[in-house]
């Protein structure tokens, strides 16, 4: 199994996921250039967390003309897995793969510590080593996660189910003290419709190992990979 990790000018956690998938769960693992042709052969493409092209003008508004994005379009249109996280999300939402925008955070302030998140899906390609409204605890690094659509578009995303994580209090609950940016409806994390596209604002790549302070992200990191190894 290959992951292919895009890297922009600015990402700056390529290599935790590199590391996440690789040394930490043992798949193979490479880089993907901003300014390649291709995304290659790969089973999986993850765009990481950072601050690609210094998130000038607006998060992944620059990222979304890198020469490779095409490709990484073509890919998600044929069904390959596609994880964007945090400004990959961003990135995502730019690119028109997903609906919504990511705006500042409420606080105006940029958020990084650990929170809970409440898997709403267990049946997608992220989220099938989950049970459904299990709890997850994820850290989050970002000053513009607020999920942003309009309220017809959020129905249409509740309608079709595609909010597969919510920001939640310890035992589950959806309340705004849970919420760290503000994001509608407590949206943490959406997936596209034909289900093989997922953002999400919480870092699962930097909550592996134990020794840094959880490793609840292999949930979603192991997901892909059980996902990709029944469909070969």
């Amino acid at each position: 199994m290959t992951f292919g990790v895009v890297v922009f000018p600015g990402s700056n956690c390529d290599h935790d996921a590199y590391h996440a998938v690789k040394h930490v769960l043992g798949h193979d693992a490479r880089f993907i250039w901003h300014k390649d042709d291709g995304v290659g052969d790969v089973d999986a493409v993850i765009l990481p967390g950072g601050f690609s092209y210094g998130d000038y003008l607006r998060s992944g508004a620059i990222a979304r003309f890198s020469p490779v994005m095409s490709s990484v379009v073509e890919f998600a249109g044929r069904g390959g897995a596609l994880l964007g996280v945090c400004n990959g999300f961003q990135v995502l939402c730019e690119s028109g793969l997903l609906p919504g925008t990511l705006l500042r955070n409420r606080s105006l302030r940029f958020v990084c510590r650990p929170v809970n998140i409440r898997v709403e899906r267990s049946d997608t390609l992220f989220t099938n080593q989950c049970s459904r409204h299990q709890i997850l605890n994820v850290p989050v690094a970002h000053g513009e996660g607020n999920y942003y659509a309009d309220d017809e578009t959020l129905d249409q995303i509740e309608n079709n189910n595609q909010v597969v994580f919510r920001y939640c209090d310890a035992g589950g609950g959806i309340d705004d003290s849970a919420n760290p940016n503000g994001s509608k409806r407590n949206i943490a994390g959406i997936i596209n419709e034909r289900g093989n596209v997922l953002g999400m604002m919480p870092h699962p790549e930097r909550h592996v190992e134990s020794s840094l302070g959880g490793t609840d992200g292999l949930f979603v990191l192991r997901s892909i990979a059980e996902s990709l190894v029944l469909n070969t």
